[in-house]
Order: structure tokens, then sequence, then C-alpha cells
């Protein structure tokens, strides 16, 4: 108690008024997505009342059992040409959630209407989709405030840089799809944006900084060389594309596309740490061998290289998890279950891990033609 006193007694009247800002702009933030129908062009419902008018037991050839209910529900429009009047819904879900989920007094839905139904005096229609703005913006919050509280000014700038990264993804996606260039070319020129963007706003210009960004886009182009090289002496066996089965778009194209974007933030990752690990040494002793430098970066990346790997490994399999469990509970054969939903995020992984692999040296020799650089300024 005595600590959290002295905390709050050493607070400049500058951080107490940057802390009341913080707070109204987060608390009218969340205010103002509870009430921002109008800027939908789908008609938006706000759930009333709740009643479950049939449940139905279900039992599959495989002997899974599942309960399934059907809601009704009254909701009242809250945007559109019939805002202020109520609707009556109707939404299936079961115990299992393979039917949507069950909806509570509370809950804005996105709503179709009937249009049979205009003339009468309860419009009828069905859910489409649910309004989630306002979870979202809370997560997001969440995330931005503990990265000001750990990192402070760095962390404000890692959040400015993933705001500016996402608008980027959004705005390149967006011209592949309206115009039809080449999705590598447009994935390769957001890559050079998303380093050189990312690095200079957290790390600055500085020599640091330069290496880091020589050692990503040298080391994400290799990983996606050797696997477009692999794909092309195999001839793409063994991978299955099933889960890409909707696109109109070259399967083969947005699987290089989507693998050249995901490796880069842990090939991002281990290039700014390598630098920053051999220029701090090389800060506390000028006089410091390239020898003994070398060796040191060889060590770092060693330890970095497990690591990052398994990150890789773990974040692309965990997406596959739920169909994973689909698939065997219904008795699929193993070697079936784990090619359709694994291959692709298999050969994610492993590309990934070629481009922190062959950053480790890279990323080092790069550090060190900076460093030599530096010192021969001296």
């Amino acid at each position: 108690m005595n600590a959290v006193a002295q905390y709050i007694k050493n607070i400049t009247p500058k951080q107490m008024i940057m802390a009341v800002l913080a707070m109204l702009t987060v608390a009218g933030s969340i205010i103002f997505v509870h009430h921002n129908y109008s800027l939908y062009n789908r008609p938006i419902a706000h759930v009333l009342e709740t009643s479950i008018t049939e449940t139905t037991s279900v039992t599959d050839r495989r002997g899974n059992e599942d309960h399934i209910y059907t809601q009704e529900i009254i909701a009242e429009l809250k945007n559109s040409d019939y805002k202020g009047k109520r609707i009556r819904l109707v939404n299936d879900y079961s115990d299992s959630g393979a039917y949507d989920h069950e909806f509570k007094a509370g809950n804005d839905v996105f709503v179709s209407i009937d249009k049979e139904s205009l003339e009468k005096n309860t419009l009828t229609g069905g859910i489409t989709d649910v309004k989630r703005d306002h979870y979202l913006l809370i997560i997001v919050w969440i995330f931005f405030l503990t990265l000001l509280l750990v990192g402070r000014k760095q962390g404000l700038f890692a959040g400015i840089s993933l705001a500016v990264n996402i608008i980027l993804l959004s705005y390149a996606l967006d011209i592949y799809v309206s115009t039809g260039v080449n999705l590598l070319i447009i994935c390769g020129l957001t890559a050079i944006i998303f380093t050189v963007l990312s690095l200079l706003v957290i790390n600055g210009f500085n020599e640091k900084t330069y290496a880091a960004i020589v050692a990503t886009l040298l080391g994400t182009s290799m990983s996606l060389l050797i696997t477009f090289l692999a794909l092309w002496i195999t001839n793409e066996n063994g991978l299955r594309y099933e889960e890409m089965q909707f696109l109109t778009r070259p399967y083969t194209l947005v699987f290089l596309a989507g693998l050249f974007i995901g490796s880069l933030g842990a090939v991002m990752d281990v290039a700014i740490s390598i630098a920053a690990a051999l220029f701090e040494l090389y800060e506390k002793d000028h006089n410091i061998s390239a020898e003994a430098l070398k060796k040191s970066g060889f060590d770092i990346g060693k330890d970095i290289m497990g690591t990052m790997t398994n990150i890789l490994f773990f974040a692309y399999i965990s997406g596959s998890i739920p169909m994973l469990i689909v698939y065997i509970k219904n008795f699929s054969p193993l070697d079936f279950t784990l090619s359709v939903n694994l291959s692709l995020e298999l050969a994610r992984a492993l590309a990934g891990g070629i481009g922190i692999v062959l950053t480790i040296p890279i990323g080092l020799y790069t550090t060190l033609f900076f460093i030599e650089r530096r010192r021969a300024k001296q």
C-alpha cells in the first residue's frame, strides 16, 4: 500500500492530465460504438426478448449426440427506414455450437427483413450476422493500453506501426481484388513498406535499424525463393488446397503471398534482435573485435532460432485445431485428417523456419558491416 501511495504521490500534473484524457477517450469510443447504428448500411436490430419454442435431439451415424434449439426473438430495429419498429426473428442454435450460437436480450444483430412482411404490423426476418465492433474495440484498447504501460514511448510507436500496417494490408488486398494485379508483386511492395515503416518508427533512423531492414528483406525474399523452388520441383505434391476451394484466384499464388506476409514478422523479429544485441555489445566496448561479435551473434541466433520456429509452428497449427477435432470426431483416417488440415500450415511453418535460419547469418554479417563502417568513421 505504501508503494502504491508513493507512486500516486509522484505522478506529475501532466501525467494526470494525460491519464484523464486517455480514460475519457476510451470511455467515449466505447459509448460511441454502442450507438453507431446509423453508420451501417445493413439493418441492425437490438434483441429485446427471447424464448425457446422447440428443442430437437439429434444423433449422427457415428453416435455423436447434440441438441438443436429453435429460438424466437423479438428485437427493435435501430437503423434503416424501419428504425424503431419491432421485428420477429427465428434462430437455431445447438449445444455443440455448430448452428451458430444463442442470442440473449441486449445483443445487437444484423438482420434481413422479409419483403412479404413489410405490409404487416409485425416485421419478420432472419439473422445474418452479429454486431461485434464494441467487443473488438474493448480488445483493441486492452492491447493498446498494455503496450503503453509496458513499452511507454516504444509501445506507442509499436501500436501506431501496427495500425498503419493493418490499413496498408487492407488497401493492398483491395487493390488486388479490384484490379487483378499480380498478388505477389503487391505483397512484395507491401512487405517492403511494412518492414521499413515498422522498424523506422519503432527504432528510429540509425545503423541498427538499417541493418535490420536489409536482413529482413533478404531473409524473407530468400525464404520465398526457396519455397517457390521446392513447390516447382515437387510439383506441389502433398499440398491440399481444400481450405481455398471457394477462391476464384490461383491457389498457389494466394498461398505464396500469405506465406510471404506470414513469415515477415518472425524474420523481422530475428533481424532486429541480432542487430540490437550486436550494436549493444559494440556500444559497451568499442574495441571489441569482429570475431567476438560474430561468435556472440551466432550464439544469440541459436537461442532465438528454436523459440521462433516453435512460435511459427504453434501459430499456424492452432488455427486448424477445430477442424482436426471435427474430422477425428467423425472417425476420419488420421493420415487423411492431417494431410487435409495441416499440409498448408506445415508448409508455412517450414518456410518461415527457413527464413528464420537464413536471417541469422544474413542479419549477423549485415550488422557487422554497419558496425565496421561506424568504427571506421570514429
